[in-house]
């Protein structure tokens, strides 16, 4: 049961007010409400979209300052995602993730963060000046892709090291994968530091019982949510949560001033008031419909030969507690296809586009608005591919985690802010990474910005390049050369 207020969508109505209102338009932005959208994009859009790309006119309050339709939004989601404050984000999930690191580090401080985070953790570290200090979710092998966050190493970490300010965590993974998070959440409790969560792929868990549980509700302190992921809003709006006593919100919102843009999108924001009361009053309802189709989809791949289907089954360790249903995270490699070649195949053959696919395996999204129809040719398509191949290929996969922990120099900033020079691959021995270079599968960087290319590292990447796996961070993917400091 949700309270009155959230039907209502208070930015969404002071714009269609303004909308309505047939007021001269002498402001920006300047194709004034789609009088100057170049033909062919309007007649594909239509007009009504434009009218409401407005600014900051007295009405429609201001993101970096809200006290009126903004704030009020704001306060809904918060409402109805069971946090203290909440803030709209027009940068994206980076943006909300970058706004925390700046939030909670100074430079030199030290915060745990999963060796397999995203990129703009990364750039976090860059700007704050934080030093990390990594941990290693498992590797799922069956699938090769990472758990959620190891309680057993971040304990660990903390018992080594002194002067932690945060931990950050991952929660679900790309590939559906939760972890006990309320045990990290505890971990933080002792060692009076907050936990940041990454849940850029979780917008949708807290609308169904049939899902993992979500980062708020297991005890974490921020958490920055992809609502145009799973939630139904546009593309680059995001939200980001707080709670608890370890955050200053006075110095969080200067760091969103920082890092947003200081012509936030309308449209944006205004996607994300509607998002919220479609979930408030629909949520469980959506996600019970598209957790419908998920089931139907896995049922049919799970009785496929050569196929394998990440499921409960799969799940062990405290990194691995939950997998989100509506994630079809799957294998062909027992019938010799990468996940590459299956998402090229579907692609190709039956107009089928995945969300992810690796060398491994592939990631297909039943989202709130996927179709009945989407699903049949996902299946019609797999079904064919099986009945193709039959002929079982080994391959080698790459295990970063396997690699000794890194010999850092330097800290991402300091590395950074370093000229940098482009060396050949077998000179670069004893080096200093200037890059990060992260091998696919499964995904984690093998070296960080500041950090020594070791024996072990080397040994490495010339066999990740003899296999032609790919990589990520270089400009050459081929691994010939790599970035020193």
């Amino acid at each position: 049961m949700v309270g009155l207020e959230q039907k209502n969508a208070p930015l969404w109505e002071s714009l269609l007010k303004q909308k309505f209102a047939g007021a001269a338009q002498l402001h920006i932005p300047g194709h004034r409400g789609g009088q100057a959208i170049p033909p062919e994009f309007l007649d594909l859009a239509g007009t009504g979209i434009f009218q409401l790309d407005l600014t900051e006119i007295p009405g429609l309050d201001d993101l970096h300052d809200p006290r009126q339709a903004i704030a009020e939004a704001q306060k809904l989601a918060a409402e109805l995602y069971g946090a203290e404050k909440s803030f709209f984000l027009v940068n994206g999930t980076s943006g909300g993730l970058l706004a925390l690191m700046l939030a909670c580090c100074h430079q030199g401080d030290k915060i745990i963060v999963p060796r397999n985070a995203h990129k703009s953790i990364f750039s976090g570290l860059v700007l704050s000046g934080a030093a990390p200090v990594y941990y290693y979710p498992r590797i799922m092998k069956d699938f090769f892709c990472s758990n959620g966050p190891d309680v057993w190493q971040i304990k660990n970490k903390f018992k080594k090291e002194q002067g932690i300010k945060a931990v950050m965590a991952v929660h679900p993974t790309y590939y559906g994968i939760a972890g006990d998070l309320p045990k990290v959440a505890d971990c933080c409790r002792e060692n009076n530091v907050p936990l940041l969560v990454d849940e850029a792929h979780g917008s949708h868990l807290k609308f169904h019982r049939n899902l993992p549980p979500d980062a708020l509700s297991c005890g974490a302190d921020a958490v920055v949510q992809s609502m145009h992921k799973m939630g139904g809003s546009l593309t680059q709006s995001s939200l980001l949560h707080i709670q608890g006593p370890y955050l200053d919100r006075k110095r969080l919102a200067e760091a969103l001033r920082m890092v947003q843009s200081s012509s936030p999108s309308y449209l944006l924001m205004a996607s994300l008031d509607l998002a919220r009361r479609q979930l408030a009053l629909k949520g469980e309802e959506l996600m019970g419909k598209a957790l419908e189709k998920a089931l139907w989809c896995r049922e049919r791949l799970e009785k496929l030969k050569g196929v394998k289907v990440l499921n409960q089954a799969y799940l062990d360790g405290d990194g691995a507690r939950y997998f989100d249903r509506t994630r079809l995270t799957f294998s062909l490699q027992d019938l010799g296809f990468s996940g590459y070649q299956v998402s090229q195949q579907l692609e190709q053959k039956y107009g089928v586009f995945v969300e992810m696919a690796d060398i491994a395996c592939v990631v297909a999204v039943i989202s709130l608005g996927t179709t009945w129809e989407d699903c049949r040719r996902l299946m019609h398509g797999i079904e064919e591919l099986t009945r193709s191949q039959t002929q079982t290929v080994s391959r080698f996969y790459p295990e970063t985690f396997m690699l000794p922990e890194p010999v850092s120099h330097l800290t991402p900033r300091e590395a950074w802010l370093r000229p940098s020079v482009t060396i050949p691959l077998e000179q670069s021995l004893g080096s200093i990474s200037a890059a990060t270079v992260a091998v696919y599968p499964p995904g984690i960087p093998a070296l960080c910005p500041g950090e020594e290319i070791t024996k072990d590292i080397l040994e490495y990447l010339q066999e990740v390049r003899q296999k032609g796996y790919p990589c990520h961070g270089l400009e050459d993917s081929g691994l010939k050369v790599i970035l020193e400091v």
